[in-house]
């Protein structure tokens, strides 16, 4: 199947944009939704709030859909009424509508959250099990499962991006492991549009020296980043977090909060 008609959403957000204006003019259309406010349409896009928990919304929304970058929802730490409605109801509904429209992908944004709780070393790959850090990274688990059902009992081809650090540049010495420039995002973005899968999970992560991750998955499949965080390092070093559980596992900061028992009993 061609792709031809593509939706984004969350559009509004930091990595919606980058990849907004990435897409433009490469498809026949590139369909835009957010509930927070978006700039107006361009040659060739459409711009249509909707929210995600809203499952008649998301029916109309994937109307006519090849298919579709699922970066929406509550993109932080969260409460679990938060989480819940935009991040397991939403995502329910995202799938829902997409399979009813007969959309063929599922790009879903996951994250290194959904496997905070592995350690840094030695490095895990995709077949890591989930081992969520926090309320949003149990959702991220949630959406991989998720996609496993829908490609299995329904064809979707689902790709999950368990995306690390993406931003402009690397702000501390842990993100010198789970950095990935907006360049390589759109890069993994492009394969998960057009390699040949049914179900997949890789790493959103560039080409890190210190990498927590074997993005191998990712590679077979044709992804190929650009961008290490090392020229970050002399910076960077230094710049982490004082406590030891943040500087353990693979999540940071997202492991720790709630948590006062001994490090032996993290399973």
């Amino acid at each position: 199947m061609t792709i031809e008609r593509v939706l984004i959403t969350g559009a509004a957000g930091a990595l919606g944009r980058v990849l907004r204006r990435h897409l433009r003019g490469r498809y026949a259309l590139v369909r835009l939704s957010d509930i927070a406010p978006m700039e107006p349409a361009a040659a060739g896009e459409e711009v249509i709030p909707a929210d995600l928990a809203d499952a008649e919304a998301m029916m109309r929304l994937l109307k006519g859909i090849d298919a579709v970058v699922h970066l929406g929802g509550h993109s932080v730490e969260g409460t679990w009424e938060q989480i819940l409605r935009a991040n397991i109801v939403g995502c329910i509904n995202l799938f829902e509508a997409a399979r009813k429209a007969g959309t063929e992908r599922v790009l879903f944004a996951s994250s290194n959250h959904a496997v905070g709780f592995h350690r840094r070393w030695p490095r895990t790959d995709h077949t890591a099990p989930p081992k969520p850090d926090s309320r949003y990274g149990v959702s991220k688990a949630f959406g991989e499962i998720l996609g496993l059902y829908y490609a299995n009992k329904h064809g979707l081809r689902v790709f999950c991006m368990r995306i690390g650090s993406c931003r402009e540049q690397p702000v501390d010495e842990r993100q010198l492991s789970t950095w990935q420039s907006y360049r390589d995002f759109c890069h993994l973005v492009d394969v998960g549009l057009s390699a040949w899968y049914r179900y997949e999970i890789v790493y959103g992560v560039s080409a890190n020296t210190r990498s927590f991750w074997d993005n191998s998955n990712a590679e077979r499949l044709g992804y190929r980043p650009i961008d290490n965080a090392e020229i970050w390092a002399a910076q960077l070093e230094g710049i982490k977090s004082p406590n030891l559980i943040d500087e353990l596992f693979i999540g940071g900061p997202f492991c720790s909060p709630d948590f006062s028992g001994r490090i032996e009993d993290i399973v």
